[in-house]
């Protein structure tokens, strides 16, 4: 990623943050209805699931100018996500679920550049998870 694409996701993320409850609560709509066969894999009551995706997102978007510092966890997120069953082809729905979820929140500021940015980081990371 350059250093305007991380700019651009950090600064993109700071506007998504005040919304976070309601980002999480679109993000996992959405991931349902493009991906109900992964339902199954999430507990019914989805509050402290929401919480998780809300802090690593914040995480890994912070951390995205140091992505050495994070990588070891971000592989450990991927082997836990493998013992749950997920398999590489979960990430593209969880991806356009991911940017979505960005575009309805952000509104006018999901521009070409901040969606290309998001992709970058999305695929970065969810790379660094399957090959783990």
């Amino acid at each position: 990623m350059t250093p305007q694409q991380i700019e651009l996701v950090q600064s993109s993320f700071r506007k998504v943050v005040p919304i976070a409850g309601t980002a999480a609560d679109l993000f996992y709509d959405r991931l349902f209805e493009i991906a109900p066969t992964v339902r199954p894999m999430f507990p019914a009551d989805l509050a402290e699931q929401k919480k998780k995706l809300i802090a690593m997102l914040a995480t890994a978007v912070n951390n995205l100018d140091k992505l050495e510092t994070i990588v070891p966890a971000v592989q450990d997120l991927g082997r836990r996500h493998k013992g749950y069953g997920v398999i590489d082809d979960h990430y593209t729905p969880v991806g356009a679920a991911l940017l979505w979820t960005l575009e309805q929140g952000l509104g006018a500021d999901f521009t070409p550049d901040v969606k290309v940015a998001w992709t970058e980081a999305y695929t970065t990371l969810a790379g660094v998870m399957k090959a783990a």
